[in-house]
């Protein structure tokens, strides 16, 4: 496995980029991190408690000499924090409840989001205190309401498929466009609706959108400064890092005017070099620049040492490579290349209600289930509409309830939706058909033929529309 390849299967397992320097600058491979073991990982400048858990990661218990590491990772335990329920009634105001007993005189219902949205366009008009305006209002909505209700039995699921696949077939193969003004390359088209409904872990280009609060969204300078203090930097962007070879040593020298635009000191810089296991105690600030002393002299140590100095991270948020300011409406956002949502939901100056990525599933694990589902509606409604196609809403929605009803983010494929459905004709006809077929013999499963597509491929009528009513004719007798 290549040096790179081994960094990106690293990192894909949830290994901080530091770490994964230092690994690869020992290491070739996993199965050499590996077989290792957790001792060797601590000798090379990691913690032990992160060396235990980087075994793991990688798909290995830590070995018997690294039996120290493992204690240290069993001994924190993590306290069991009795779950509260909290309820939160919705309270109807005047508006919604008069507008509530004006639809039961008319004799018909709707459903509460629908008087909600009629409350606050009427209220504080004159129109609020006119009973015939409102009831025509209401007249009007129960009309439009009851003309896109779907017939009974009609097939949802086959006409939402139909709806997205259709239009999916229109879409360009254009895999990036300019997000606003920002530059900043996101997967869009067909390819995206792809990860979407694949419910892809990291996206092929994971973005961010970060408006801003307060004196951040209207100074340039402190919009600035946020942006700075959220997207990544390392050594090698604001320093030259060389090899002294002559007397075995590293030489930092900082770009004063990259320091400068960055927010950086060479305080700041001395003091997060010292915090590397690999270099501790070896770093000084000199009028040269910052030196680094190996402690012995050997290349091999000092180009595992320039390994680990070279991209370490003075200041930031890991995962965010770039952060780009742009000004919408008069307030100044922030457009990122690489996603955590986690850490910049608790930076300063974030407006945290609005900050929006295109990660679904960091959506899910940061912020729950619901709002994935919000997520991955909200993501398949802006491709689609980037596209130029308008889709029923309500076609995504039934979409997104699928891939979430679980409580997790499911994928529309044999890993996911098709490939949990209770028919054994069903997931034989997606993928991998003889495999399905073969186990649903052996273990002796019966397929009750519901669906639509088990009923098709029998040769008989589907149990939808018509084909879900049955007619007896009983003759008269003739006397």
């Amino acid at each position: 496995m290549a040096k790179k390849d081994t960094l990106k299967a690293l990192m894909n397992r949830g290994i901080s980029e530091e770490t994964a320097n230092l690994l690869v600058a020992s290491y070739h491979s996993l199965s050499g991190i590996a077989e290792a073991g957790a001792e060797a990982l601590v000798a090379i400048g990691i913690s032990d408690e992160e060396a235990a858990s980087v075994i793991v990661k990688i798909g290995k218990r830590p070995s018997s000499s690294g039996t120290k590491a493992k204690k240290a990772v069993e001994d924190v335990q993590i306290p069991a924090v009795p779950l509260e329920e909290v309820t939160d009634y919705y309270q109807y105001n005047e508006t919604e409840l008069m507008l509530k007993s004006y639809m039961n005189d008319l004799g018909f219902e709707l459903p509460m989001k629908i008087l909600v949205d009629i409350s606050k366009r009427i209220r504080g008009t004159e129109i609020e205190g006119e009973e015939d305006t409102c009831k025509k209002l209401l007249v009007t909505a129960n009309r439009m309401y009851t003309s896109h209700l779907m017939d009974q039995n009609e097939s949802a699921g086959v006409m939402a498929a139909h709806s997205l696949g259709e239009p999916g077939t229109q879409m360009n193969m254009r895999t990036f466009h300019y997000a606003g003004v920002a530059n900043v390359n996101v997967t869009q088209g067909l390819p995206r609706l792809i990860e979407i409904v694949d419910a892809r872990r990291i996206p092929s280009t994971p973005s961010m959108e970060i408006p801003l609060l307060g004196p951040a969204a209207e100074d340039e300078n402190i919009a600035k400064l946020v942006a700075s203090n959220i997207e990544m930097t390392s050594l090698i962007e604001v320093a030259t890092v060389s090899i002294d070879v002559d007397n075995m040593r590293i030489v930092i020298s900082p770009n004063i005017r990259a320091m400068d635009s960055k927010r950086i000191t060479s305080a700041d810089v001395v003091e997060r070099l010292k915090k590397i296991k690999a270099v501790r105690g070896m770093v000084e600030e000199t009028e040269e620049g910052i030196i680094i002393n190996s402690e012995e002299p050997s290349f091999k140590k000092l180009q595992v040492i320039y390994d680990a100095v070279k991209n370490a991270k003075i200041k930031g948020i890991d995962g965010i490579r770039r952060a780009i300011l742009s000004k919408e409406n008069g307030c100044y956002k922030i457009i990122t290349e690489g996603s955590n949502l986690k850490e910049v939901l608790k930076e300063e100056g974030v407006d945290a209600d609005h900050v929006m990525t295109n990660s679904i599933l960091e959506v899910a694990d940061v912020l729950g289930i619901e709002a994935a589902r919000n997520s991955i509606i909200h993501e398949a409604k802006g491709t689609l509409g980037e596209a130029g196609l308008d889709v029923d809403i309500r076609h995504i929605m039934l979409v997104a309830d699928l891939m979430t009803n679980d409580g997790y983010v499911k994928a529309i494929g044999r890993h996911g939706v098709s490939g949990k459905k209770s028919s054994v004709l069903a997931r034989a006809s997606f993928e991998i058909t003889t495999a399905h077929l073969l186990y649903a013999a052996m273990v002796g499963e019966t397929d009750h033929l519901e669906g639509v597509t088990e009923n098709i491929i029998v040769g008989q009528p589907v149990t939808l529309g018509t084909g879900a009513v049955n007619l007896v004719y009983s003759p008269k007798k003739h006397e």
